[in-house]
C-alpha cells in the first residue's frame, strides 16, 4: 500500500454528470499524475450514460455507480484513499462535505480531538465558466481543503465572495481547466486550412441556453443559412447529448428534434455531431456558441472564436462574461466573413493560452499540486469545517442535506436501499431505479415542454 507522501496518491472522484466526470477525472489527473483513481457516479437525474462516459474518454480504474451515503463510508476513511475530488453540483458538495466531516470529525472513530483528525485531502471546483449563482454555489463548496478557480479572474472573484461572507477564503487555489489540451488552431484568417478538408466551422450547443424553441430553432436556422452561403464551408452542430440523455444541465428542446422542423432539413454541409470536443476543435477553423466553456478550449487552441451577439448580451445567456473578449459578434457578421481575434489581455485572465514566455499549460497546476502534496502528508488534518451550519442557515441547509439522504448534521439517513445489498432485492431494486430514471427522462423531455405550453394559451 502506497504511503501518503508518495506520488502515487489513492484517488476518489464523485461526480454527477457527464461533463462534471470529465472534469473531475482530468483533474484528478493534473493533481496526482501518478494515482489510482477510482470514479464514483452519484446516482440521480443526470448520471451520464455508457455512451456519455465514452465520449468523454477518460479512464480510470474502476468506475461504479453510488449514492451519497455509501460515498462517503467509502471514502472517510483514511486508510483507503488520500485525496478525493467532488466533481458535482453545489448542493452535493455540500452535502458530501457534511457528510465526511460527520463520519471523520473529532467525535469520530479513529478522531484524536478537535485538532486533528484521520480523513483524506479535498478538492472541489467548477466545470467551466462560472456566469451564475456565484455566491451560492460558492458558499456550498466551502469546507473543501481546495476550491479550484480555472483562472486569475475566477480566483479573485472566489476570493472576493468567500471574505465577504466572513469565510475563510485560503482553500481558493488557482489552477486551470483541466481539459484545454490540444493542437494548436489556425492563426487567423489568412492561415492555411489543414490536410484537404473544407474550412469548419463548429456551433457548440449548450442544452440550457438558450431556453425557448424559438431560441434555440433561431440559431439551429442560422447556422444552416451559413451552410447555404458558404457550400465550401462544413458547418458541424456539435451536440452534447442524445434524446433521453441528461448532462449538467436538463434540455427540453433537443436540437435534433428542432432539426426535423427546418424545411428542406439541413443543407448537405450542414451536420449534427457527437464526440469530444477536444477532437473536434482540433480539425475546426472557427467555433461559434452562445456561451459554452467549448469557447475556452477553442481560444486555448487559437481558433477564432465567435460568442454570439444575436439573442442580446445578458446574463441570463451567460454571453456576458465574454464582454472585453473580443469575440462578441452576430451571425449577420460571421456570414459576411468575420473572423473574431480575441484579446490577449483577457484570454490570460480567464487562464487559456498563450501562456507567458518561460511557462506552459502545465505550470498552471503546479500550486495546486504542492498543496495536495503538503496536506496529503500530514498523518492529521483539521476538521472539514464548511461555512454553512445548522447555525449559519438553518432554514437552508437541512433541506440540502436531505435531498442527498443526510441528516441536518450531516449524519446518514437510514433506507433500505442503504442497509441491504444482497441478493434479489439488489437487482430488483436496480431494476426499479432503471426504469423509474427512464420514466423522468421522458418525463422532463417530451412530458413537461407539453404542459408548459398548455399553461402559456
Amino acid at each position: 500500500m502506497p504511503s501518503r507522501t508518495s506520488s502515487a496518491l489513492r484517488t476518489a472522484v464523485l461526480a454527477d454528470s457527464d461533463t462534471r466526470w470529465k472534469w473531475g477525472a482530468l483533474t484528478a489527473r493534473r493533481l496526482a499524475p501518478d494515482a489510482r483513481i477510482d470514479g464514483m457516479l452519484l446516482r440521480g437525474r443526470a448520471t451520464p450514460t455508457p455512451r456519455q462516459l465514452a465520449e468523454v474518454g477518460v479512464s480510470v480504474d474502476s468506475l461504479t455507480e453510488t449514492t451519497g451515503a455509501r460515498f462517503v463510508r467509502a471514502v472517510a476513511d483514511r486508510g483507503r484513499y488520500d485525496l478525493v475530488v467532488l466533481a458535482c453540483v453545489g448542493g452535493a458538495v455540500q452535502a458530501m462535505l457534511h457528510g465526511m466531516a460527520h463520519a471523520t470529525g473529532p467525535n469520530a472513530p479513529g478522531a484524536a480531538g478537535s485538532s486533528g483528525v484521520r480523513r483524506p485531502v479535498v478538492a472541489t471546483g467548477y466545470v467551466g465558466v462560472v456566469y451564475e449563482k456565484l455566491a451560492d454555489g460558492l458558499l456550498l463548496r466551502h469546507g473543501a481543503d481546495l476550491v479550484l478557480a480555472n483562472s486569475r479572474y475566477d480566483a479573485e472573484r472566489f476570493r472576493e465572495v468567500y471574505t465577504g461572507a466572513g469565510a475563510d477564503a485560503s482553500s481558493v487555489t488557482e489552477c486551470a481547466l483541466p481539459f484545454l489540451d490540444g493542437e494548436a488552431g489556425r492563426q487567423g484568417a489568412d492561415a492555411p486550412a489543414a490536410g484537404p478538408r473544407p474550412f469548419t466551422v463548429v456551433f457548440a450547443a449548450q442544452p440550457s441556453v438558450p431556453v425557448s424553441r424559438a431560441d434555440r430553432m433561431y440559431l439551429l436556422r442560422r447556422a444552416a443559412g451559413h451552410a447555404r452561403a458558404h457550400p465550401d464551408r462544413e458547418v458541424l452542430v456539435k451536440l452534447r447529448s442524445r434524446p433521453g440523455e441528461h448532462t449538467t444541465h436538463i434540455e427540453e428542446q433537443p436540437y435534433q428534434r428542432l432539426a426535423e422542423r427546418i424545411p428542406g432539413g439541413l443543407p448537405a454541409n450542414c451536420r449534427l455531431v457527437y464526440g469530444h470536443m477536444g477532437e473536434i476543435l482540433d480539425r475546426s477553423d472557427l467555433l461559434v456558441t452562445v456561451s459554452s466553456t467549448a469557447a475556452l478550449e477553442s481560444l486555448h487552441r487559437g481558433v477564432p472564436t465567435a460568442v454570439l451577439t444575436d439573442l442580446g448580451i445578458r446574463e441570463v445567456l451567460g454571453n456576458h462574461h465574454f464582454l472585453g473578449s473580443g469575440c462578441l459578434v452576430s451571425w449577420d457578421q460571421l456570414d459576411a466573413g468575420t473572423l473574431p481575434e480575441a484579446d490577449p489581455a483577457w484570454t490570460a485572465r480567464q487562464g487559456v493560452g498563450p501562456w507567458p514566455e518561460g511557462t506552459g499549460y502545465a505550470d498552471a497546476f503546479d500550486p495546486a499540486r504542492e498543496r495536495v502534496a503538503a496536506l496529503a502528508g500530514q498523518e492529521r488534518l483539521p476538521p472539514l469545517a464548511p461555512y454553512y451550519t445548522p447555525v449559519t442557515a438553518p432554514g437552508y441547509l437541512p433541506g440540502i442535506l436531505g435531498r442527498y439522504g443526510f441528516g441536518p448534521h450531516g449524519e446518514p439517513l437510514a433506507t433500505v436501499a442503504e442497509t441491504d445489498e444482497s441478493g434479489l432485492r439488489r437487482v430488483v431494486r436496480g431494476a426499479v431505479r432503471d426504469a423509474a430514471r427512464g420514466a423522468y427522462r421522458h418525463g422532463v423531455q417530451r412530458v413537461a415542454p407539453v404542459i408548459r405550453r398548455m399553461g402559456q394559451l
